[in-house]
């Protein structure tokens, strides 16, 4: 089995937040979802659990924060490119998100971040990796291959 990750996310809607998340390109899984929570996939890997405060409380001592007031987190989606990067910005707008950073182009990297209805911030990226060499002395570094 894959290594995966499960991101639970509080939210006070969850309708609308499912909602908002199939507008932005995420894949609800029936089998795992019902009135109190919702699975949305973004990749084979990768899941946001959209649960609602009631349910979310049942896994955690812990006050739930406002993400619209308080920053307890920065999730971050990687993109193959630019359009990408593009077109989630789009859909996260036209589906009732607000973009907290805009767009922007540094040559090698490309990228800005938008929340979601509840404040849940997700940064984008695209990197190109050929800019992204390695040190001179990182090769040095690396263990000896066994014999």
């Amino acid at each position: 089995m894959p290594k995966m990750i499960f991101v639970n996310l509080p939210v006070t809607d969850v309708a609308r937040s499912t909602a908002f998340y199939e507008a932005i390109g995420f894949r609800r899984n029936a089998a795992f979802s019902n009135d109190q929570a919702s699975a949305m996939a973004w990749s084979e890997t990768i899941s946001v659990m959209l649960l609602d405060h009631g349910f979310y409380s049942t896994f955690t001592d812990k006050r739930i924060i406002d993400a619209k007031t308080t920053s307890g987190v920065l999730l971050c989606l990687s993109f193959d490119d630019k359009a990408g990067v593009d077109r989630i910005h789009d859909l996260a707008r036209g589906a009732g998100g607000r973009e907290t950073r805009a767009i922007e182009d540094q040559g090698f990297m490309y990228g800005g971040a938008f929340e979601d209805p509840d404040g849940h911030v997700w940064e984008t990226v695209w990197m190109d990796a050929a800019a992204m060499t390695p040190p001179a002395d990182a090769a040095a570094a690396e263990p000896a291959a066994a014999a």
